[in-house]
């Protein structure tokens, strides 16, 4: 038996597999070397193309992550937050398990919780208490 550990491992050899990455210059402070190094990294990864994530996956990936994956299919990660082009790509990949991990855990289902009868009964008293006060209010009838 695998523990988690070991499993988070073996998943990220299997999804590297399917990267495609681009580089591009940085927007930001740096200075001249801001315009001269491509430490923007694009992380693309195929979701409707990928051989590892199953049919079912695909359709709650694409339902999830709408707004971050393009028209074809691609989930696109863009990562610029360090002068570093490998700081930028492992910030990428790590960014991607955290989303595909978000999105592929199934969410809890909320347990009703029952009022207890006291709470209930202090609701209703409020509310006669409520009700009574705005009648006073009111000018008698004739």
């Amino acid at each position: 038996m695998l523990s988690i550990g070991e499993l988070n491992t073996i998943m990220e050899r299997i999804f590297d597999t399917e990267f495609i990455f681009r580089t591009s210059r940085s927007s930001g402070p740096g200075g001249q070397h801001v315009n001269k190094v491509n430490t923007k990294v694009e992380l693309r990864f195929d979701i409707l193309n990928s051989c590892i994530l199953s049919d079912q996956d695909k359709e709650i990936l694409l339902d999830k992550l709408k707004n971050k994956i393009n028209n074809k299919g691609i989930l696109i990660i863009v990562s610029q937050s360090s002068r570093s082009q490998i700081k930028n790509k492992e910030s990428a990949v790590e960014h991607f398990y955290k989303i595909i991990d978000k999105a592929l855990r199934p969410a809890k289902v909320r347990k009703r919780t029952k009022l207890p009868n006291h709470a209930r009964k202090k609701r209703l008293e409020e509310k006669l208490k409520r009700s009574e006060i705005k009648e006073s209010r009111k000018p008698p009838k004739v």
